[in-house]
C-alpha cells in the first residue's frame, strides 16, 4: 500500500471519532409568566407532557426553564431581558403581560404565546392567519368567553340585576373584554359595577364595596396578581355570600362557585406542537395563531350549598365537572 494512501486512511480514522464527540447543541426553551410557579403547575405539566409526546426530554435533548414574576408585572421586563441575554431558542409566554415584555425585549427570538386574550388587538401579531413577526401561538378567546360567563350567572340566578366585575384595567385586552361584557349585560338587563384591582391588596375593599352596593354576583377577569391569591379571593366571596365565576378550572377548585373557559391543560399541551415546529425550522411569522378547541365548565356544588344557592339540575348536567 502506498505510504501516501496509508497516511490518508489514518487521518480519516482519527477524524471520525473526533467528529462523533462534538457535542450537539441542546435547544433551550424558557417559560415566562407574570404569576407564581405553583399557580401554573398543572399547565406546566401539560406543556412538559406535550414536549415528551414530540420526543423531547428535559435535560437530555432539550432544556426547559422557567421565569416567574410572582404577580409583579414590572419584573417581567427584567426577566425577558435576561432570556434574550441567555440566547434562548424559544420563549413561551403565559399571558399578554409576559408577551408584551418579550416583544419589547426582542424582535428576533421566536416567541410562542401559550394564551392571549386578544393577540391582534394587543399588537402582538398582524393577523391570526399570518402573524408576520417573531410571535405566534394561541388565543384564549377571552372577550367571547366572559360574555358566556355572564350568561351562566344569570341562568343560575334569574333574579340577578347587578354584577361586580373584578378587573385590572391596566392589563392588555381588558378593555375589549369589558366592551363585550357591556353588550351582554344590556341584553340580559344587568348592571355592571367594575372594580379596578391591579394588586391583591385591593381585593378586600372591592368585596366590601360590592356587598355594600348590593351586587348579586362577582365575575372576575384574568389577573395575574389575583390568580396567585385565588384561594383568598374565593374565601372572601364565600364570606360575603357572593357567587363567583372565573375563567379557569383552578378557580372552581379553589372555592369559586363556577369556572367556565378555555381548557388550559389541553391548550398548553398544544403549545408543545409549535415549540417543536419552530425548533425544526418553522418561521413563527408563518404559523397561524390558533384558538382553543376545548372548553370546560365546572360547578363547585360545595360552595353553592355554603352560600345557600340551589343549582338547577339542568346546569349540573351541562357541567364537565361537579365538585361536591
Amino acid at each position: 500500500m502506498p505510504l501516501r494512501f496509508l497516511v490518508v486512511l489514518i487521518v480519516v480514522a482519527l477524524c471520525i471519532p473526533a467528529e462523533a464527540q462534538q457535542p450537539k447543541k441542546v435547544p433551550r426553551v424558557e417559560f415566562l409568566s407574570a404569576s407564581t410557579s405553583f399557580s401554573y403547575s398543572d399547565r406546566i405539566k401539560s406543556l412538559q407532557q406535550g414536549l415528551r409526546e414530540h420526543g423531547y426530554e428535559d435535560g437530555k435533548n432539550i432544556t426547559l426553564e422557567y421565569k416567574f414574576a410572582d404577580g409583579k408585572a414590572d419584573r417581567l421586563h427584567e426577566l425577558a431581558s435576561e432570556l434574550v441575554h441567555l440566547k434562548v431558542d424559544v420563549i413561551v409566554t403565559a399571558g399578554p403581560e409576559a408577551t408584551r415584555a418579550a416583544k419589547q425585549a426582542t424582535s428576533t427570538v421566536a416567541t410562542v404565546m401559550a394564551q392571549d386574550n386578544d393577540p391582534v388587538g394587543n399588537g402582538f401579531v398582524a393577523s391570526l392567519a399570518r402573524p408576520g413577526g417573531n410571535i405566534t401561538g394561541f388565543s384564549q378567546m377571552a372577550p367571547e368567553i366572559v360574555g358566556k360567563q355572564m350568561e351562566l350567572l344569570k341562568e343560575i340566578i334569574p333574579r340577578l340585576s347587578r354584577v361586580a366585575v373584578l378587573a385590572n384595567l391596566n392589563r392588555l385586552g381588558t378593555q375589549e373584554e369589558l366592551k363585550n361584557l357591556d353588550v351582554v349585560a344590556r341584553e340580559l338587563k344587568l348592571q355592571l359595577n367594575v372594580f379596578n384591582v391591579p394588586i391583591a391588596i385591593d381585593i378586600e375593599s372591592a368585596f366590601r364595596n360590592a356587598r355594600n352596593e348590593r351586587d348579586g354576583a362577582i365575575l372576575g377577569l384574568t389577573n395575574a396578581a389575583l390568580f396567585s391569591q385565588r384561594t383568598r379571593v374565593a374565601e372572601l366571596a364565600l364570606k360575603n355570600r357572593l357567587p363567583l365565576i372565573y375563567g379557569s378550572h383552578e378557580w372552581a377548585e379553589a372555592g369559586a362557585l363556577m369556572s367556565y373557559g378555555t381548557n388550559y391543560v389541553d391548550l398548553y399541551r398544544r403549545v408543545a406542537t409549535y415549540v417543536d415546529k419552530i425548533l425544526k425550522g418553522a418561521n413563527p411569522s408563518e404559523l397561524p395563531v390558533e384558538q382553543p378547541t376545548k372548553f370546560e365548565f365546572i360547578i363547585n356544588l360545595k360552595t353553592a350549598k355554603q352560600i345557600g344557592l340551589t343549582i338547577p339540575q339542568s346546569m349540573l348536567y351541562q357541567a364537565d365537572k361537579v365538585i361536591r
